[in-house]
């Protein structure tokens, strides 16, 4: 009780305004006085107040006009026992209602002599309200009318599921939450919500808090859990979205993800009950509370800010948390902090946090409200009064509209949505942080990622909590150019068959001979493999940095397989072999020909142009073998060409290779042609050494269409690349692979795809293809260097 307390304090007039609070919260017009509680009080108040038992027996009488109020000040003069004497004045400048003589003990010094003093008239003769009851009749017929009132209000109200057991929304736009709360669309409205465990009585405490006792969230006498999910109702007494949770330590195969679903619902309420009928506070309660409030700054306030950012909304939303209030009832104990100031409470409450090692830093506040429940039904009079002042006050979270609430809800459950694996639920922790961050995990080192759930759907690359280490596995190294480092740039640099410069198969024929290259964008080619025939140093040593990084599912490799000769090759092969077998040529003989073109000097004339034999006239067979003088470039036959002689004009150096008859017979000493400069470049004549190899070893081991096709794509097959045995149907179109439709790999992903989903080329360097290469649709959309 506060009757001894004034609402002059609050700068009104006292003898006009209630000021017991306990209903109204000290706004309503006082009705009665009560000589026991000391205090003025509006009908509401009366009435609520003197419901309890002990309280019932109180004195009260109406104020009429021209009431008199009791002395402020006093207690009484000595011999009247501490009855207070009426006020004869008023004290303007201190606020006060003062009796005769409160007023000269208070008002004689000098500073307080100037002050400004109001007289009352003398008071009428009061009437007893317990001998007169008629004349509260009035009083009862307007808190009639005001129940009458709420009742109509309330009578369609109903509420509706928001959001099921596996987190999904069942309200899917801002038009259909409009219509399922019954509100317009600029109407400001807070968000209540309530917490606990199963059995509780959560919604019975709603029904009777907001909605007058009416059945608007379903209770249920059974063992079952009547409330599955979200539920959501309008108060439209008080302008409150209403919103009911599932009980905690209720029977689920979902447990994490429900429990993280109570963490939106916390984000999006300005005010939370926890609701908890055991007699003791038990740990768990502070547990919740303080790991929600530490989940919530870790992830939600972040996310808050994004929200706003992202739906362009008017009202920020707070990163500050909603208020809670501990709803607590008991039956044989006394309630928290019995017969002590709600100052003393707050510090219990803030110790019990401690206890736990837990700290409720996010929520705006902490109350406690208890009720001791002797005789049933549960009085919910002091929850609703509590939460009548908390929605008064609006200093630390604004009203929104119902939109804003919405969309704050809806950007939360896109955000952190996904199953929880059974593994991750944790007993030592309500909301673990696995509960709200990306669940992909290094397929090297095992680490997790720390970025928040669906984070890829916004462009954010996953990022670990710690670093990685080397797997043999997945080669997660990756080279970075030392020079440009060093200049102050990161520019990362692959192993590759052939610079970006060389054409397909002078890159082939360079591969051969000089091993592998890396290329820096900025440097140009910085290493070759086998530069030299002995003392080649390793790359890591001279030219690059290594730095070892994680590897996530779907990624692209590292130092990717760009050692694709071999499949460059069989490219070639496929190509001329497809056509010389609808000719009914000898492959072998079709392959080695096209080869020697691909790789030939410009002076050679093609293969395809030598029908006969350019000495003897000969005609070529199919078996025939043609070779090129390597002086002159004429076809011949191997009658017309046995005889070998250096050719160093040509580039072939001194050592004797073929020539015609013709040109053996004309040439001049070796001396004299060293003389000469050599009008081939280098690289063409490379080119057609390693070709020789080639084309030797293509005739003489076995013709191509005699090896099994899969065999040799396998053993020429990139590493990263699907092997064909698992690739049934179409990565893009998931038409199935048939005899008439033929398998092909996209040369960026690896993936199989049919003709129709690839018929675009692209250079794609990341993977060592330098020139136009087959890609599928999907991997040519995506924008820059592939």
């Amino acid at each position: 009780m506060n009757g001894h307390g004034s609402s002059s304090e609050k700068g009104v007039n006292t003898n006009l305004i209630c000021q017991e609070s306990y209903a109204c919260g000290g706004s309503e017009e006082a009705a009665f006085e009560c000589d026991d509680c000391k205090s003025l009080q509006c009908v509401r108040c009366e009435l609520e107040v003197h419901k309890q038992e002990d309280l019932k027996n109180h004195t009260r009488f109406q104020i009429s006009p021209g009431h008199v109020p009791l002395c402020d000040n006093c207690k009484g003069a000595n011999g009247d026992n501490g009855k207070r004497h009426r006020a004869v004045v008023r004290c303007q400048n201190c606020k006060l209602n003062l009796c005769q003589e409160c007023q000269k003990r208070t008002h004689s010094g000098s500073s307080r002599k100037k002050h400004q003093l109001t007289s009352f008239p003398p008071p009428p003769k009061p009437v007893e309200v317990n001998t007169v009851q008629a004349s509260i009749q009035p009083a009862v017929e307007i808190v009639d009318e005001i129940k009458s009132q709420r009742t109509k209000l309330l009578e369609k109200v109903s509420s509706f599921l928001l959001v099921d057991e596996n987190e999904e929304m069942q309200v899917k736009d801002e038009a259909s939450f409009l219509n399922s709360l019954s509100c317009i669309p600029d109407q400001l409205l807070k968000v209540v919500s309530i917490f606990g465990n199963t059995g509780e009585g959560k919604s019975h405490t709603l029904n009777h808090t907001f909605f007058l006792g009416r059945e608007v969230f379903k209770t249920s006498p059974t063992q079952e859990s009547c409330t599955v999910g979200v539920w959501t109702a309008f108060d439209p007494i008080h302008k409150v979205v209403v919103i009911d949770t599932e009980g905690l330590l209720g029977n689920s195969s979902k447990q994490g993800q429900r429990t993280r679903l109570l963490l939106k619902v916390l984000a999006i309420s300005d005010f939370i009950i926890y609701r908890t009928h055991a007699d003791r506070l038990h740990d768990d309660l502070f547990k919740f509370l303080g790991d929600a409030s530490d989940a919530y700054l870790k992830h939600f306030t972040k996310e808050l800010k994004a929200t706003t950012a992202r739906c362009g909304l008017d009202v920020p939303l707070s990163t500050l948390g909603p208020a809670v209030v501990i709803f607590h009832e008991t039956v044989h104990t006394k309630l928290l902090g019995s017969g002590k100031s709600s100052e003393s409470v707050d510090r219990l409450l803030l110790e019990r946090f401690r206890k736990v090692s837990r700290f409720p830093e996010a929520f705006s506040s902490v109350h406690y409200c208890g009720t001791q429940t002797l005789n049933p039904p549960t009085d919910f009079h002091g929850l609703q009064n509590k939460l009548e002042q908390l929605l008064d006050n609006n200093a630390t979270r604004s009203p929104r509209t119902p939109v804003v609430i919405f969309k704050a809800l809806q950007a939360l459950s896109e955000r952190f949505s996904g199953e929880v694996s059974g593994e991750l639920v944790s007993h030592s922790c309500f909301f673990p942080d696995e509960y709200f961050t990306c669940s992909i995990l290094c397929l090297s080192c095992g680490s997790g990622c720390k970025n928040s759930m669906n984070h890829i759907a916004e462009g954010v690359c996953h990022k670990a909590k710690h670093r990685c280490r080397y797997s043999p596995q997945y080669d997660n190294r990756i080279y970075t150019c030392k020079a440009c480092y060093e200049g102050g740039k990161e520019v990362v640099v692959v192993p590759k068959t052939s610079a970006s410069s060389d054409s397909p198969w002078m890159g082939l024929a360079k591969y051969a001979w000089s091993g592998y290259v890396i290329e820096c964008p900025n440097c140009g080619v910085i290493y070759r493999s086998r530069q030299y025939w002995y003392g080649n140093q390793d790359p890591v040593d001279t030219v690059v940095r290594t730095e070892i990084q994680h590897v996530w599912p779907g990624s692209d490799g590292f130092l990717k397989d760009n050692n694709n000769a071999a499949q460059r090759l069989l490219d070639g092969v496929n190509l001329v072999a497809q056509s010389v077998t609808e000719l009914s040529v000898k492959p072998a003989k079709a392959v080695t020909s096209w080869l020697t073109d691909q790789i030939a000097p410009a002076y050679w004339k093609p293969n395809s142009l030598i029908l006969v034999c350019h000495q003897c006239h000969a005609v070529f067979q199919d078996n025939d073998t043609k070779h090129h003088c390597r002086a002159c470039g004429e076809g011949f036959c191997d009658g017309c060409s046995s005889k070998a002689a250096p050719v160093p004009e040509r580039g072939w150096g001194l050592d004797p290779v073929r020539v015609c008859d013709a040109c053996f017979e004309q040439r001049a000493s070796c001396e004299e042609r060293l003389e000469t400069e050599p009008e081939e470049e280098e690289g063409g004549i490379l080119a057609r050494k390693v070709g020789e190899v080639v084309t030797n070893t293509i005739g003489v081991v076995v013709t191509a269409i005699d090896i099994p096709l899969g065999l040799v794509k396998d053993a020429a097959r990139p590493a990263y690349w699907v092997p064909d045995q698992d690739i049934l149907s179409c990565h893009n179109c998931r038409r199935e692979f048939t005899a008439k439709l033929s398998k092909h790999h996209c040369r960026a992903c690896g993936q199989g795809v049919c003709d129709d989903c690839s018929p675009e080329r692209r250079p794609v360097p990341s993977r060592g293809w330098d020139h136009p290469v087959r890609v599928c649709t999907s991997c040519n959309q995506k924008a820059g260097e592939l």
